[in-house]
């Protein structure tokens, strides 16, 4: 019997630990961990390498054809054959990611790629609009949400691990912008999807979101961890 494909979608805002979590579930699960937010800061980071502007569509839209971003087991993301992992997470791709992700003919590119990968094996995918847009039909939606001032203190620390040099001043104010922006745009806005589950994490450690995703996953598709 062929082994069922399951797609699972976490939303949420930046730094509100998606990500961490994602990762986490997918490797509890054995399923495939989707890092949607690096795939538009690895193209961000195309962007200002090649001189251009990221505020400016008609810029930007130039290097979709061509563009090709690969995220390796490892964590690591190839942008057209060079390995950026670090660079996509510096303040001048975090000050301008939205602004990219906002420009539709960039979405849809990356979309068809995140779907295609989605079609192939069990996934696990966090973005901004997992359930409402790239996978509508996805069997299990979690919108993680968590105070400005928490998601700033865990980005700030995440950016000290890395060895980013950041006020958490600085942090704060990204994070803000990047609400508005996310919500605001007019195409695929930052919203939960009607049948999201809410998760507020402002109050749990890593551990607790993880096993409150993870009752979520099981109640609805009647998976468990692979412990």
């Amino acid at each position: 019997m062929e082994e069922k494909i399951i797609s699972v979608a976490i939303d949420g805002p930046a730094a509100a630990g998606k990500s961490t979590v994602a990762k986490r579930v997918a490797k509890l699960l054995g399923f495939t961990y989707i890092d949607t937010g690096a795939m538009y800061r690895a193209f961000t980071y195309a962007v200002i390498k090649k001189g251009l502007d990221p505020k400016v569509e008609s810029q930007a839209i130039t290097l979709i054809e061509g563009m090709t971003i690969e995220l390796e087991d490892d964590g690591r993301v190839i942008c057209n054959g060079e390995d950026v992992s670090k660079p996509i997470r510096e303040p001048l791709v975090s000050g301008n990611v939205s602004y990219i992700a906002a420009m539709k003919p960039i979405r849809l590119a990356l979309v068809e790629m995140q779907r295609a990968m989605a079609n192939k094996k069990s996934v696990v995918m966090d973005g901004r609009d997992i359930g409402t847009y790239v996978l509508p039909d996805a069997n299990v939606k979690i919108f993680q949400i968590a105070s400005v001032e928490t998601r700033a203190i865990r980005r700030y620390e995440e950016n000290l691990s890395k060895g980013i040099n950041t006020s958490l001043e600085e942090v704060e104010e990204d994070v803000r912008k990047r609400d508005y922006i996310d919500s605001h745009r007019d195409f695929a806005p930052l919203k939960p999807a009607s049948d999201s589950v809410l998760i507020d994490t402002s109050y749990m450690d890593i551990d607790q979101v993880v096993d409150a995703v993870l009752k979520v996953i099981k109640d609805k598709t009647g998976v468990e961890a692979c412990h």
